[in-house]
């Protein structure tokens, strides 16, 4: 795994020992290394004049995994460095998650969002797959659309994932959250909801990723901020916010829910001091 900020320089030094087809998918990641994080290994291919499957071998050949692995350390490396402080720490963290939210909001195509509304609002059966960093945001909106009234199920474990994806069919739908696009767990769940005919909904930060593409409906907030090497945490940031916006959508295109019995479920969970 290359060290931080070396992504680039691993290429170059690593490239001219590639052969013709190979080479010439390092020539097309040098040419333009701030557009790769945004294309799909279909658009790597073309660009090079190459077949996907040499992208992959020239990736591992250059010390990445594959696509996917190079794809997020360059958009580390080209992320524009944290400025210094006007004040505190705190300042610091507050103003870059705003920025990050304004680049999130101008990125999120409204269409899309008011599509996955409706998949959601109509299906029979939601059910939500995330894991890893990205797991948090989308179990709190999964609690937030059982508060408008959505049957929604969120299982935390991996294998009870892919179990209630395997449940699934037609007139269901799998919403799906994952910052890279790749997260081969969330995808094996995918997979499972999409061959048993369920809508695929997915929320991602890449628009071009493994898992946009087998969805039916893709909603993309962008790579905010500047990623840390190992939790994007403003992406995150930026994941929840539009999950709720979401489910603001859901709840406008459905049967109000009892929302006073709701707040007796939160009454009923808190201690009473008094007691």
């Amino acid at each position: 795994m290359p060290a931080a900020g070396s992504a680039l320089a691993l290429i170059r030094a690593y490239a001219a020992a590639l052969g013709a087809s190979e080479g010439a998918v390092a020539r097309a990641i040098l040419a333009q290394p701030a557009e790769i994080p945004q294309w799909s290994t279909q658009q790597l291919a073309n660009a090079a004049g190459t077949s996907t499957a040499t992208v992959i071998r020239a990736c591992q050949r250059l010390g990445f995994r594959g696509f996917q692995h190079l794809r997020l350390e360059l958009a580390r490396e080209s992320a524009p460095a944290a400025a210094a402080p006007a004040g505190d720490r705190v300042d610091l963290v507050f103003e870059a998650a705003v920025a990050a939210l304004q680049s999130g909001r101008i990125a999120v195509d409204r269409n899309a969002l008011g599509r996955a509304a409706d998949a959601l609002a109509g299906a029979r059966r939601v059910v939500c797959t995330a894991n890893g960093f990205s797991a948090p945001p989308l179990q709190d909106a999964a609690m937030r659309l059982a508060t408008v009234g959505r049957p929604v199920e969120a299982p935390v474990d991996i294998l009870a994932q892919q179990f209630a994806a395997h449940t699934l069919g037609p007139g269901d739908a799998c919403l799906a959250l994952s910052h890279s696009g790749a997260n081969a767990h969330t995808l094996a769940a995918v997979r499972a909801a999409r061959r048993r005919g369920a809508r695929i909904v997915a929320v991602c930060s890449y628009a071009s990723a493994p898992l946009p593409e087998l969805s039916d409906i893709a909603i993309a907030t962008g790579a905010l901020g500047s990623p840390h090497t190992v939790d994007p945490f403003f992406s995150r940031v930026g994941h929840a916010v539009l999950l709720q916006a979401l489910v603001g959508e859901i709840a406008a295109r459905v049967e109000p829910a009892d929302t006073w019995e709701m707040r007796e479920v939160v009454a009923g969970a808190l201690t009473d001091a008094a007691g």
